[in-house]
């Protein structure tokens, strides 16, 4: 990435780069500093915040079908660019260039989804009145002001861009505070924003570790979109109760998949592996944990150890290598504890299992153990790394059962030829998205379906019309004509009154136009 790049990238932050703390941003795949960004303080965030909140103003009087036009603008740039942003995020974030190829994808579909869905649900829309013929009833739909995202490292460009997406689209200014890990991605993406037509000032960017100025985001902003871990997702929340602004969070997960006995081997082997090692084992959604029925549990061990370890890994700008870096050696240690702590006491491990200093300095081969117990520690503790563990169960409510004993819900799939019985007992999952058949992205590139966690795995959705709604306030207007609503008029006496109310109440119930 040259110079010039970079210094058109810095042109987003709106902080003086001279006078701050600088940050290395670090390669994975080779472990050089590749840049820097400066560590913003309180006062550039609150000054962020304030040049956002003015020009929201404008933009928020803008048709929805026109600011929906300019997200559509947006989308074909991106598509236009799509080269450049891959490497960019492979340049940061150490991704397999497939990985990081989807990111730019995911963008692009949020992109249409939400342009085409904010003319239909940001217009006035008519609701039923308190009385027929005489009350009418309207929702409107107004932008909350100035969202703030906190953004993670593991994808960062989807994880900050889509979301922001569905805030502008409803008339509100945007911060954004991307992981100073990979700031780069978000920066891109804000310069293409302006390039397609949002205003300037509208979308600001503060750098930073989160820590210094994360919790003057939260009081500044009117509302907070954060994904990272349950602990810091837990403070934030409770720093949002305290001022009663809304939050949307999407936390931590101890993803599961359960193999019924008809499953198709081949395929699931293929797939499941995708869904447990995409993007190094990072990934929110990825499975961690594989409940195989015993009747075909040593033959998919045996394939899919076999699997794992024909994985190419390299650190390459082509699409030749499946497997992504960890972030830094932060990650790479404790990826490496969980795996070494579980084989220390007693579990098996049937591939991978090492760092990869050959290829990368972060790299780790793709991992898979068997008799995993309690008291290790990848057993209910999430390990955000290329490692899954395997158990054998007999029957499915009870594996079922150990599948949601955990205080994570974010995402689980299930495998079996027969989708009728794989939507059964999706609904018995308790995780906020499903997959039959396919580790994570069927879910996920669904942008009409709403996306998010139950239990410790967070709050509110993205995607689907939530993606939009949430970052909205509805109003209710109600015009009342000709007689007052419940109230006696015209020297009606109450009682005659209040009987003649009771008997059309009756009424109201079996006509088919009154609900």
């Amino acid at each position: 990435m040259s110079e010039d790049t970079l210094d058109t990238l810095f042109a987003q932050i709106d902080v003086p780069i001279e006078d701050r703390e600088s940050i290395d941003v670090i390669s994975p795949f080779t472990g050089e500093v590749i840049g820097h960004v400066p560590q913003a303080t309180d006062d550039d965030v609150s000054r962020a915040v304030a040049k956002a909140r003015e020009a929201q103003r404008a933009w928020e009087t803008v048709a929805p079908k026109t600011r929906a036009h300019t997200v559509l603008r947006f989308h074909d740039l991106l598509l236009e660019h799509v080269d450049e942003i891959t490497d960019l995020i492979q340049w940061e974030g150490g991704k397999a260039r497939m990985d990081a190829w989807k990111e730019v994808l995911d963008v692009v579909g949020c992109a249409r989804y939400y342009a085409k869905m904010t003319p239909r649900v940001i217009r006035e829309h008519r609701r039923q009145g308190a009385m027929p013929f005489f009350t009418r009833a309207y929702e409107y739909r107004h932008a909350k002001g100035v969202i703030g995202f906190v953004s993670p490292w593991n994808y960062p460009f989807t994880l900050t861009i889509s979301d922001v997406l569905g805030a502008l689209v409803s008339g509100n200014g945007v911060l954004i505070k991307p992981d100073e890990k990979t700031p780069f991605s978000a920066l891109a993406g804000v310069r293409l924003l302006e390039e397609a037509g949002i205003p300037r000032d509208l979308v600001q960017v503060v750098t930073g570790r989160g820590a210094p100025i994360g919790e003057r985001i939260v009081d500044e902003v009117d509302y907070i979109m954060f994904t990272g871990s349950t602990a810091v997702g837990r403070h934030l929340a409770e720093l949002a109760g305290k001022r009663l602004i809304g939050a949307s969070m999407e936390l931590g997960g101890k993803n599961a998949a359960l193999v019924l006995p008809d499953a198709n081997l081949k395929k699931t082997v293929r797939d499941l592996a995708e869904g447990c090692f995409a993007n190094g084992g990072q990934t929110c959604v990825s499975m961690e944990r594989i409940y195989v029925h015993e009747s075909i549990r040593e033959e998919f061990m045996r394939r899919f150890a076999r699997h794992a370890d024909s994985m190419s890994i390299a650190a390459t700008y082509d699409f030749g290598s499946h497997q992504s870096s960890l972030i830094d050696q932060k990650q790479l240690d404790a990826v490496h504890s969980h795996v070494e702590d579980a084989v220390a006491k007693g579990a098996n491990l049937l591939a991978g299992g090492e760092p990869r200093p050959d290829i990368g300095p972060y790299f780790y081969s793709p991992t898979v153990l068997t008799d995993v117990v309690e008291d290790m520690d990848l057993c209910r503790n999430e390990t955000f790394g290329p490692v899954v563990a395997i158990y054998g169960y007999e029957d499915l409510d009870k594996a079922i059962d150990h599948a949601n004993d955990s205080e994570f819900g974010l995402h689980f799939s299930l495998w079996t030829k027969d989708t009728k019985t794989g939507l059964r007992h999706a609904q018995r999952l308790q995780a906020g998205s499903v997959t039959i058949n396919d580790g994570l992205i069927a879910t996920w590139a669904s942008h009409d379906a709403p996306m998010g966690g139950t239990k410790a795995s967070g709050l509110g959705r993205r995607h689907g019309l939530e993606g939009i709604l949430k970052f909205t306030e509805p109003q209710a207007v109600a015009i009342q004509r000709v007689i007052p609503a419940f109230m006696p008029f015209g020297g009606i006496p109450a009682r005659a009154y209040t009987k003649a109310v009771e008997a059309l109440t009756r009424l109201f119930k079996v006509l088919p136009w009154f609900k």
